[in-house]
């Protein structure tokens, strides 16, 4: 049995490998999955249809029988050919902390194990993944597959990546955008840190072409907290010219408003065009991030019916 101390940050850091972190992650999440009547990403609610002896009562329509006095069964569609596209943030302020931190992962090392997580449990749901690298220009793109060997070839390609430049996401939903087949399950893994319109112009545009989309907003727990107390210097991870020395306690109180109203503006996008949104903190167990990107699954599956 897997324990929940696998979930902590500070415990998978010490897991070097990222296809073994992930399988940690997700096989000790899926057993407490057991008594779910949730199967996976990819259910949808298709139609109805007569009962027969030995159908799982859980799915009977109470409401259908209401009206007809017969009962009929919810049917689910599990799409195996899903294409699942996994966006990973790879800009310089995705390393952050810079300087290893023993007992923390980084935001990179963070939003990797979330992208690895849900790469083992799609290909243990027999559907497709792909893998977008991004910072100012896409990276490194893996296309959808359903071979066995695409969570390998994911994890390779995540492990040669080392987080640099700028984050510009109109580079990535430009390129994306008209590529993708209608219905495709979108994943969104970054601290964000972009032109907030470019950001709202973007997700709006994958909801337009009836994409279903999640965001998981990774920040650090220095950005959320600002815990700084002594006379410090502040350096530009992504444009290492931008420093700034200065007393943190002065600024502490202005900064943490401009980061919950900066939360605060990217929660609304995602409100206004149906976009499944987790803020996390790199402090967070792993869990946290899985059970909301599945719960928020569940509410859909539920509202369609």
């Amino acid at each position: 049995m897997v324990t929940t101390d696998y979930f902590q940050p500070e415990t998978l850091n010490k897991i070097t490998r990222l296809e073994l972190r992930a399988r940690h992650v997700v096989e000790g999440f899926l057993s407490g999955l057991h008594r779910s009547p949730y199967r996976g990403f990819s259910i949808e609610f298709a139609d109805h249809r007569e009962y027969v002896p030995g159908d799982d009562l859980r799915h009977l329509d109470w409401r259908v029988y209401a009206k007809a006095d017969r009962f009929y069964i919810k049917q689910y569609e599990v799409e195996t050919n899903l294409r699942a596209y996994i966006l990973l943030d790879a800009s310089g302020s995705m390393q952050y902390p810079a300087h290893h931190v023993e007992d923390r992962m980084n935001k990179w090392q963070y939003a990797s194990t979330i992208a690895a997580s849900l790469a083992y449990l799609m290909v243990k749901q027999q559907d497709g993944a792909g893998l977008v690298l991004f910072d100012h220009e896409i990276r490194n793109n893996l296309p959808v597959s359903t071979n066995p060997a695409q969570l390998r070839n994911m994890v390779e390609m995540i492990e040669q990546t080392a987080p640099t430049e700028e984050t510009q996401t109109k580079v990535l939903f430009r390129y994306l955008a008209d590529q993708l087949p209608k219905r495709s399950v979108v994943v969104l893994i970054s601290d964000l840190l972009t032109d907030i319109d470019e950001l709202k112009d973007g997700l709006e545009r994958f909801r337009f072409g009836h994409h279903d989309v999640m965001v998981f907003h990774v920040l650090d727990k220095d950005e959320l907290e600002f815990p700084f107390t002594d006379r410090t210097l502040f350096e530009g991870l992504e444009h290492s010219t931008d420093e700034i020395l200065t007393d943190p306690q002065s600024l502490r109180t202005a900064y943490l408003e401009r980061v919950q109203a900066f939360i605060h503006d990217i929660q609304g996008i995602c409100l206004n065009s149906r976009i499944d949104y987790a803020q996390i903190s790199t402090a967070d167990p792993l869990d946290v991030a899985l059970t909301q990107f599945l719960s928020n699954r569940m509410h859909q599956t539920r509202s369609m019916a």
